[in-house]
């Protein structure tokens, strides 16, 4: 037997994904897709799997598949076969399971994402359609419900080599992941629905006494947030080392591998059952749905619509543009307030003051409506063109709040608005300096201390400066503000 003082060891995760795709309708039928819909009442004789219903593929879920297999890399199969995957259980009302196996839509791409600041990459193995099964409901003491609505939703399951070696790492995958199902627009990826739900498949390579060994893989089921994703491995990392030291023959291929599910209150996992293999599910062709086709024309076609990926995105804004990471990944957060950044951009304005407005500015005001930057109606042209009233001094930055708030009301142009407002910025040195006079007159303990108290005099400096501009009442011009108080404080220091 070994302590854990006499072995090294590695964490291995593969992931299965399974992304709920944004359509109107199910995968093989004309029902809606529709989350708190009365339980049982969105169904048909075709998800409900009746005699003699026969299924029609939805076109929009298998454009959705193609698109995301084209941005995750991969190969596109032109020719992709339905399968019929066997398991019985209460909520798969058909006993089986319209899914994909030995040709899938896509196979062999790769995925790129940073983790801890530095790039990371891991190989997407597949990626293929298949129809969600229902819902057991447990609530009801004694007996357990079945909600058969979901029945039939159509699922992008993308399975991952097992390239991961730690929960941060994982993390970062999940998190980017699902920014580029949401960006591609073809999944909603609301976690708390259901529509993204992440399975790790977890064990560890142990090295002890010159002999390598692999624990049995444990596969954690329906994981619906990234701080679940982090816990469960975290948990059964180190699970699956205490496992091991307390049996040396707790190995793959000696013990079985398991399904297990994660208990959030206690943090632990939980065993569930055996984890099926392939040939438990008893595939077959699937006799009532054609394979579909695809040619190289239609998918060159939808690779050129492709949005670029939030992670270049986010590079292009920190390389190209000047912006800091933190700011980049707020604004390109959301696709369509991403591309309205850039049209602002194009429309003139500097990026990183527009970039400080997106994710201030702009982005408080969406916040307070519990709407996008890009569904407050404002134009990029406007946007642009108060970013450069801030540039050119012809408002202040506070200023500019009260011009962007009065933006949502008025289509007038934020200069006609700001001199409206009378929040247009005064250049007039003569009116800037008895501000001045005012605000050294009022705070005089502060005149001393900016003067002549070396600890004290860039704070003191910094409390004039916001003096003046509330008693400009946000009017004064910044810099020209700066500049008169260094010249009085000078003026002070050498009076005294």
């Amino acid at each position: 037997m070994y302590s854990e003082k006499d072995i090294t060891h590695r964490l291995i995760v593969g992931f299965e994904i399974h992304v709920q795709l944004a359509t109107r309708t199910k995968l093989f039928c004309g029902c809606a897709v529709e989350f708190g819909a009365p339980p049982n009442s969105r169904t048909c004789p075709v998800c409900l799997g009746l005699p003699g219903a026969l299924p029609v593929m939805n076109r929009r879920a298998f454009e959705f598949s193609v698109d995301t297999g084209l941005a995750l890399n991969c190969a596109i199969n032109r020719l992709s076969k339905w399968d019929r995957k066997s398991y019985y259980y209460p909520d798969l009302p058909k006993n089986y399971q319209t899914s994909q196996y030995d040709l899938p839509v896509a196979c062999d791409g790769f995925f790129e994402f940073n983790a801890n600041g530095q790039p990371r990459r891991i190989s997407i193995l597949r990626a293929h359609l298949e129809e969600d099964a229902g819902k057991n409901i447990h609530d009801t003491p004694g007996c357990t419900l079945v909600d058969l609505n979901r029945t039939g939703t159509p699922l992008l399951e993308i399975v991952t080599l097992p390239e991961i070696e730690s929960a941060d790492d994982a993390y970062a995958f999940c998190t980017e992941l699902q920014r580029l199902v949401t960006y591609l627009g073809v999944s909603h990826g609301n976690m708390q629905m259901g529509q993204m739900r992440f399975e790790p498949n977890i064990n560890v390579e142990i090295n002890a006494g010159g002999e390598t060994f692999r624990t049995p893989i444990s596969e954690i089921k329906n994981l619906n947030s990234f701080r679940s994703v982090r816990g469960a491995i975290e948990y059964e990392y180190q699970r699956q080392i205490q496992d091991w030291l307390a049996d040396n023959d707790y190995v793959i291929n000696d013990r079985p591998n398991e399904n297990r599910g994660w208990d959030d209150d206690r943090g632990v996992t939980v065993f569930q059952r055996g984890k099926e293999a392939a040939h438990d599910y008893r595939y077959f062709p699937e006799p009532d749905l054609v394979p579909a086709t695809t040619e190289e024309a239609w998918l060159e076609t939808r690779r050129a619509k492709l949005p670029m990926a939030p992670l270049k995105r986010r590079a292009e804004l920190v390389n190209n543009l000047g912006l800091n990471p933190d700011d980049a990944a707020v604004i390109v957060s959301d696709r369509a307030t991403a591309d309205l950044f850039d049209a602002a951009v194009e429309a003139g304005a500097s990026p990183k003051t527009l970039g400080k407005h997106f994710v201030n500015l702009w982005a408080k005001l969406a916040a307070d409506r519990d709407a996008r930057v890009c569904d407050l109606g404002i134009s990029a042209d406007r946007i642009a063109e108060l970013a450069n009233m801030v540039d050119q001094d012809s408002v202040s930055a506070t200023s500019a709040v009260k011009v962007a708030g009065a933006m949502l009301d008025s289509p007038d142009s934020p200069m006609k608005l700001a001199e409206s407002m009378g929040l247009r910025a005064v250049l007039d040195t003569g009116e800037t300096q008895a501000w001045i006079e005012q605000a050294f007159a009022a705070n005089e303990q502060a005149v001393r201390d900016a003067a002549g108290n070396p600890k004290k005099a860039k704070a003191a400096a910094g409390f004039l400066r916001g003096q003046v501009m509330k008693i400009s009442a946000g009017k004064a011009n910044p810099k020209l503000v700066g500049a008169l108080i260094e010249a009085r404080l000078r003026e002070q220091s050498t009076q005294e």
